[in-house]
Protein backbone atom coordinates (compact mmCIF):
# COMPACT_ATOMS: atom_id res chain seq x y z
CA UNK A 1 0.00 0.00 0.00
CA UNK A 2 1.49 3.51 -1.23
CA UNK A 3 0.32 6.44 0.57
CA UNK A 4 0.06 10.08 -0.50
CA UNK A 5 0.93 12.16 2.12
CA UNK A 6 12.63 30.70 16.18
CA UNK A 7 16.76 29.57 15.75
CA UNK A 8 17.97 27.28 18.75
CA UNK A 9 21.34 27.40 20.42
CA UNK A 10 22.75 24.17 21.19
CA UNK A 11 25.05 23.42 23.89
CA UNK A 12 28.64 21.16 23.12
CA UNK A 13 28.15 17.34 23.02
CA UNK A 14 29.39 15.16 25.40
CA UNK A 15 29.27 11.60 24.30
CA UNK A 16 30.65 10.43 27.82
CA UNK A 17 27.82 8.01 28.06
CA UNK A 18 27.22 6.79 24.65
CA UNK A 19 24.08 5.27 23.79
CA UNK A 20 24.34 4.54 20.62
CA UNK A 21 24.46 1.19 20.41
CA UNK A 22 21.72 -0.68 18.97
CA UNK A 23 20.13 -4.45 18.85
CA UNK A 24 20.88 -6.60 15.72
CA UNK A 25 18.16 -6.26 13.15
CA UNK A 26 15.46 -9.33 13.25
CA UNK A 27 15.93 -9.31 9.39
CA UNK A 28 18.59 -8.99 6.95
CA UNK A 29 16.01 -7.33 4.05
CA UNK A 30 12.55 -6.69 3.19
CA UNK A 31 12.12 -10.01 1.34
CA UNK A 32 12.75 -11.68 5.19
CA UNK A 33 10.24 -8.75 6.66
CA UNK A 34 7.32 -9.66 4.99
CA UNK A 35 7.37 -13.34 5.73
CA UNK A 36 6.59 -11.94 9.26
CA UNK A 37 5.03 -8.56 8.96
CA UNK A 38 1.82 -7.18 7.62
CA UNK A 39 2.19 -4.46 5.52
CA UNK A 40 -1.53 -2.12 6.78
CA UNK A 41 -0.95 -3.30 9.81
CA UNK A 42 2.19 -3.55 11.04
CA UNK A 43 3.87 -0.50 8.68
CA UNK A 44 3.35 1.25 5.87
CA UNK A 45 5.58 2.75 2.94
CA UNK A 46 4.90 5.77 1.24
CA UNK A 47 6.94 6.53 -1.84
CA UNK A 48 6.41 9.84 -3.76
CA UNK A 49 7.85 10.56 -6.96
CA UNK A 50 7.37 14.54 -7.59
CA UNK A 51 7.63 15.98 -11.50
CA UNK A 52 10.68 17.96 -11.61
CA UNK A 53 12.41 16.53 -8.66
CA UNK A 54 15.64 14.65 -9.10
CA UNK A 55 16.18 14.71 -5.18
CA UNK A 56 14.36 11.88 -2.80
CA UNK A 57 14.37 12.63 1.01
CA UNK A 58 14.33 9.19 2.79
CA UNK A 59 13.25 8.40 5.99
CA UNK A 60 13.85 4.29 5.79
CA UNK A 61 13.23 4.31 9.97
CA UNK A 62 10.30 6.37 9.80
CA UNK A 63 7.01 6.25 11.95
CA UNK A 64 7.56 4.50 15.76
CA UNK A 65 10.70 3.06 14.64
CA UNK A 66 12.86 6.05 14.71
CA UNK A 67 10.31 8.69 16.00
CA UNK A 68 10.54 12.04 14.01
CA UNK A 69 12.21 10.89 11.11
CA UNK A 70 9.09 10.95 9.06
CA UNK A 71 7.94 13.95 10.09
CA UNK A 72 11.31 15.53 9.73
CA UNK A 73 11.70 13.73 6.08
CA UNK A 74 8.25 14.99 4.91
CA UNK A 75 8.29 19.00 6.13
CA UNK A 76 12.44 18.72 3.99
CA UNK A 77 10.37 17.57 1.31
CA UNK A 78 7.24 19.51 0.85
CA UNK A 79 5.20 19.45 -2.24
CA UNK A 80 8.35 19.89 -4.48
CA UNK A 81 10.96 17.23 -3.95
CA UNK A 82 10.57 13.37 -3.65
CA UNK A 83 9.61 11.73 -0.94
CA UNK A 84 10.00 8.36 0.64
CA UNK A 85 8.83 6.72 3.93
CA UNK A 86 9.03 2.95 5.76
CA UNK A 87 6.66 3.65 8.72
CA UNK A 88 6.54 1.10 11.69
CA UNK A 89 2.56 0.91 12.62
CA UNK A 90 2.95 -1.52 15.41
CA UNK A 91 1.88 -0.37 19.14
CA UNK A 92 4.70 -1.64 20.38
CA UNK A 93 8.11 -3.69 19.57
CA UNK A 94 8.79 -1.28 16.33
CA UNK A 95 12.48 -1.85 16.24
CA UNK A 96 12.11 -5.11 15.07
CA UNK A 97 11.19 -3.22 11.76
CA UNK A 98 14.60 -1.45 11.43
CA UNK A 99 16.61 -2.94 8.36
CA UNK A 100 20.24 -1.85 8.48
CA UNK A 101 20.83 0.72 5.66
CA UNK A 102 23.35 -1.07 3.71
CA UNK A 103 20.85 -3.82 3.93
CA UNK A 104 17.68 -1.65 2.87
CA UNK A 105 15.96 -2.78 -0.39
CA UNK A 106 12.24 -2.40 -0.56
CA UNK A 107 11.61 -2.26 -3.97
CA UNK A 108 9.62 1.04 -4.50
CA UNK A 109 12.26 2.81 -2.17
CA UNK A 110 15.30 1.25 -4.55
CA UNK A 111 12.98 2.33 -7.43
CA UNK A 112 12.80 6.30 -6.03
CA UNK A 113 16.66 6.43 -5.07
CA UNK A 114 17.41 4.70 -8.43
CA UNK A 115 16.24 7.52 -10.34
CA UNK A 116 17.45 10.34 -8.10
CA UNK A 117 20.36 12.53 -8.54
CA UNK A 118 20.53 13.94 -4.98
CA UNK A 119 19.67 11.17 -2.08
CA UNK A 120 18.88 12.73 1.50
CA UNK A 121 18.11 9.83 4.59
CA UNK A 122 16.62 10.89 7.43
CA UNK A 123 17.90 8.72 10.79
CA UNK A 124 17.03 8.52 14.08
CA UNK A 125 20.41 7.91 16.84
CA UNK A 126 20.09 7.10 20.75
CA UNK A 127 22.02 10.13 21.95
CA UNK A 128 20.34 12.44 24.78
CA UNK A 129 22.47 15.45 23.31
CA UNK A 130 21.02 17.33 20.98
CA UNK A 131 22.81 16.70 18.13
CA UNK A 132 23.40 16.33 14.27
CA UNK A 133 25.82 12.91 12.89
CA UNK A 134 26.53 13.81 9.94
CA UNK A 135 27.45 11.11 7.17
CA UNK A 136 27.31 9.90 3.29
CA UNK A 137 29.81 9.73 0.44
CA UNK A 138 28.55 13.43 -0.82
CA UNK A 139 30.93 15.17 1.34
CA UNK A 140 30.28 18.51 -0.75
CA UNK A 141 26.68 18.26 0.36
CA UNK A 142 27.33 17.41 3.30
CA UNK A 143 29.03 21.17 3.68
CA UNK A 144 26.62 22.70 2.79
CA UNK A 145 23.94 20.99 5.35
CA UNK A 146 26.89 21.85 7.94
CA UNK A 147 27.05 25.62 7.24
CA UNK A 148 23.15 25.85 7.04
CA UNK A 149 22.70 24.05 10.22
CA UNK A 150 25.65 25.63 12.07
CA UNK A 151 24.09 28.78 11.13
CA UNK A 152 21.07 27.77 12.79
CA UNK A 153 22.82 27.09 15.47
CA UNK A 154 22.66 23.38 15.67
CA UNK A 155 25.40 20.93 16.83
CA UNK A 156 26.96 19.08 13.70
CA UNK A 157 29.31 16.47 14.34
CA UNK A 158 30.68 12.54 12.88
CA UNK A 159 29.46 10.21 14.76
CA UNK A 160 32.24 8.05 17.12
CA UNK A 161 30.45 4.97 15.54
CA UNK A 162 32.44 4.08 12.21
CA UNK A 163 28.72 1.96 11.48
CA UNK A 164 26.56 5.79 11.46
CA UNK A 165 29.29 7.40 8.85
CA UNK A 166 27.27 6.01 5.85
CA UNK A 167 30.15 5.79 3.79
CA UNK A 168 29.13 2.19 2.34
CA UNK A 169 28.27 1.88 -1.37
CA UNK A 170 25.77 -0.24 -0.51
CA UNK A 171 24.29 2.28 2.08
CA UNK A 172 20.53 3.70 0.64
CA UNK A 173 22.01 7.12 0.63
CA UNK A 174 24.75 6.14 -1.92
CA UNK A 175 22.90 4.33 -4.23
CA UNK A 176 21.14 7.82 -6.59
CA UNK A 177 22.18 7.84 -9.86
CA UNK A 178 25.77 9.54 -8.45
CA UNK A 179 26.38 7.02 -6.18
CA UNK A 180 26.95 9.36 -3.06
CA UNK A 181 24.45 10.96 -0.65
CA UNK A 182 24.24 12.32 2.47
CA UNK A 183 23.21 10.97 5.79
CA UNK A 184 21.53 12.76 8.69
CA UNK A 185 21.81 11.16 12.12
CA UNK A 186 19.52 13.17 14.75
CA UNK A 187 19.93 12.07 18.16
CA UNK A 188 16.72 11.31 20.30
CA UNK A 189 17.51 14.67 22.17
CA UNK A 190 17.37 17.02 19.47
CA UNK A 191 13.81 14.73 18.11
CA UNK A 192 12.44 15.60 21.36
CA UNK A 193 13.04 19.45 20.77
CA UNK A 194 10.84 19.08 18.18
CA UNK A 195 7.73 17.91 19.17
CA UNK A 196 5.98 17.93 22.86
CA UNK A 197 6.74 14.09 22.54
CA UNK A 198 7.82 11.25 20.68
CA UNK A 199 4.72 9.48 20.67
CA UNK A 200 2.13 9.40 18.07
CA UNK A 201 -0.01 12.11 19.31
CA UNK A 202 3.02 14.38 20.31
CA UNK A 203 4.69 14.07 16.72
CA UNK A 204 1.02 15.39 15.61
CA UNK A 205 1.98 18.98 17.15
CA UNK A 206 5.66 19.90 15.95
CA UNK A 207 7.45 23.21 18.07
CA UNK A 208 9.61 26.27 16.46
CA UNK A 209 12.82 23.72 16.96
CA UNK A 210 11.06 21.77 14.33
CA UNK A 211 10.26 24.72 11.69
CA UNK A 212 13.56 25.80 12.46
CA UNK A 213 15.50 22.58 12.07
CA UNK A 214 13.92 21.53 8.93
CA UNK A 215 14.15 24.97 7.41
CA UNK A 216 17.81 24.46 7.76
CA UNK A 217 18.28 21.84 5.58
CA UNK A 218 16.21 23.41 3.02
CA UNK A 219 18.52 26.21 3.03
CA UNK A 220 21.33 23.62 3.16
CA UNK A 221 19.69 21.75 -0.19
CA UNK A 222 19.09 25.31 -1.71
CA UNK A 223 22.58 26.04 -1.57
CA UNK A 224 24.32 23.14 -2.71
CA UNK A 225 21.77 22.69 -5.66
CA UNK A 226 20.21 26.28 -6.35
CA UNK A 227 16.90 25.41 -5.31
CA UNK A 228 15.56 23.45 -2.24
Amino acid sequence: MVVELESHRIPAINLANDRSMVPMDVYQNYAELIMSEKEGRDFVVSAIRREGSNCVILAPHGGAIEPGTSEVATEVAQNDLSLYLFEGLKPEGNRRLHITSTNFDEPGCMRLVQASDTVVAIHGEASLEPVVFLGGRDTALGRHFKQALVEHGYQVSTHRNANLHGLAAENICNRGCRGKGVQLELSRGLRQMFFPSLTAEGRKNPTAAFADFTLAIRDGLQSACGRA
